[in-house]
């Protein structure tokens, strides 16, 4: 473990651990505020997220930046967005059990530097990672599970709202659920924020 940003970054962009390091052009590293409360986390980023070294900037991104800014949260201010696997796997399939296992101390690392409050699984792969292997992602988002001190939430992914539009409403009840918690249980996430 690295105990600052700068060592944890240069060494992830690095990375050679798996496969996946052959066809990336970037490491997607993540984004945000490094003091953030609330840290969202998705499975490992798609072509346009391989090609600009940032998470969550095609269509599904698109989507969850205008659900972040209904509820008042900004991948620049407030939050910090990351995700499981740091390279692209190929033509965007699921990365694969040992590609999750080879990549996850990155994210561990950054966990720990940021000690958030709230994390959020973007999609069923990461909440199955991080929050419950059997978890029903179809079920189970927008319902808070506490693991080790931290409040986790499974959120259906943006790819996943695009692809069946009819999920919109309960994916943004879960963004109101979100904001609610952040209320209860964050100190500093709205504070620049006017009520």
């Amino acid at each position: 473990m690295y105990d600052n940003w700068e060592t944890l970054e240069r060494e992830c962009m690095n990375c050679n651990k798996c496969q996946l390091c052959q066809t990336r052009t970037h490491v997607v590293f993540g984004t945000g505020n490094r003091n953030a409360e609330v840290m969202f986390i998705g499975e490992g980023p798609g072509e346009n997220e391989d090609l600009q070294g940032e998470p969550f900037v095609g269509r599904g991104g698109q989507l969850l930046d205008k659900m972040l800014t209904a509820v008042d949260l900004d991948r620049k201010k407030n939050i910090y967005i990351g995700n499981m696997v740091k390279c692209r796997p190929p033509k965007n399939r699921d990365p694969r059990p040992e590609e999750q296992e080879m990549c996850i101390d990155w994210l561990r690392n950054q966990v720990k530097l940021i000690r958030p409050k709230i994390i959020v699984c973007l999609g069923r792969i990461a909440a199955a990672k991080i929050i419950k292997s059997d978890i029903k992602i179809t079920k189970e988002h927008g319902i808070f599970f506490e693991k080790n001190g931290v409040l986790m939430m499974a959120m259906l992914h943006p790819a996943a709202v695009l692809r069946d539009p009819r999920k919109k409403p309960e994916a943004f009840e879960d963004f109101l659920k979100l904001q609610e918690k952040i209320k209860e249980v964050c100190d500093h996430t709205y504070e620049d924020i006017e009520e």
